[in-house]
């Protein structure tokens, strides 16, 4: 049984329980994701009358997900949690005043190509502009990333930014995703920034451990703990549902490669807006090894309004979990507000 803390109890369909590991490689499960709108409803068995809304909107922003993260879903459930993050809706296409395209202020963080920095001492390197699934309150979901570097050629530039500004200490791989990039090219990208002596540390964001557990390989594994830099990994799972099986497994081989590894969240209408959910959540990551890190009051991007909760609500939330959880297990409620040193602690 998997535990529905929002008051359901559902067990996954027969013939749906995760493997242990996919016949599939990690890419040869990217490639195989699921793009159409009307596959996604028929494998799910959802209601035909919510194609032409899912069409329009991934007109916009594509669908993408993966088998894997498709399979934790309960067929036939419209509000699944899961399915909520990820399913093109009428929604998405109806402007709201205060939601802007760029919520955090990545244009006027930006110091090169594909290099934002908004806090001291650590900047952000835009890796590439693929993912592996496409959330629907994502916050770069309009972000330019044709005008970024793509080669190992294209950043040199990127690099000797870097190496010309010794007050940065940290650099953070983001994206898209970073773990799109293949082992080998991942390495090299490690090996450039660990060539930089007053680097110190190396943070790679992602959700790929999340939807698409077979990335997290040995050779990854070793990129991370050969490197001088040291090492710390932040993964973004927002529902209880989806530290199962084979994500959980994930977590759990990242967790004990021995490096950090947080987990950032997202409060978002219907999906996590409960303390139960939330304190479910962090149980199942605490026992993966994962600390949760941020819980992120919503970026207020262009198409994810429906997702926004009131902030006194996240608030509750959080003085809750103090109640029912040790210190460690809980996050920080935190909004990011462009132009501020630091997130801001809510």
């Amino acid at each position: 049984m998997i535990k529905d803390v929002s008051g359901i109890n559902k067990t996954l369909p027969a013939g749906k329980n995760l493997p242990a590991e996919s016949p599939f490689s990690w890419q040869q499960q990217l490639s195989r994701a699921i793009r159409d709108p009307a596959e996604l409803l028929e494998r799910l068995q959802l209601p035909a009358d919510l194609l032409p809304a899912a069409r329009s909107a991934s007109n916009d922003f594509p669908l993408l997900v993966p088998e894997s993260f498709l399979n934790r879903m309960q067929p036939g459930e419209p509000d699944d949690p899961l399915l909520r993050q990820i399913l093109p809706v009428e929604q998405e296409l109806q402007p709201k005043q205060g939601f802007t395209t760029d919520a955090v202020g990545d244009d006027a963080a930006r110091i090169a190509p594909g290099l934002l920095q908004k806090y001291h001492g650590r900047a952000l390197m835009i890796t590439l502009g693929t993912c592996a699934v496409h959330c629907r309150y994502c916050f770069r979901r309009h972000y330019p990333y044709h005008d970024e570097p793509r080669s190992r050629e294209q950043w040199q530039e990127t690099l000797n930014v870097i190496a010309d500004r010794p007050d940065l200490e940290e650099i953070l791989l983001s994206g898209g995703d970073p773990l799109v990039l293949n082992d080998r090219r991942l390495g090299e990208l490690i090996d450039d920034l660990a060539n930089i002596p007053h680097l110190q540390r190396l943070r790679i964001h992602t959700r790929l451990p999340i939807v698409l557990p077979d990335r997290v390989t040995e050779q990854f594994l070793s990129l991370l703990q050969e490197t001088r830099l040291q090492p710390v990994v932040v993964v973004h799972a927002n529902h209880p549902a989806e530290v199962v099986a084979d994500c959980a497994a994930a977590l759990k081989t990242l967790s004990r490669a021995g490096f950090p590894v947080l987990n950032q969240a997202v409060l978002l209408r219907g999906v996590n807006d409960t303390v139960d959910t939330q304190a479910e959540l962090c149980r199942r990551l605490i026992n993966c090894g994962v600390l949760p890190y941020y819980l992120h009051q919503l970026d207020r991007i262009q198409g994810a309004a429906h997702f926004e909760t009131d902030a006194a609500l996240g608030k509750a939330i959080v003085q809750s979990l103090k109640e029912r959880l040790p210190g460690y297990a809980v996050p920080r409620f935190v909004r990011e507000i462009a132009g501020e040193p630091s997130k801001t602690e809510m």
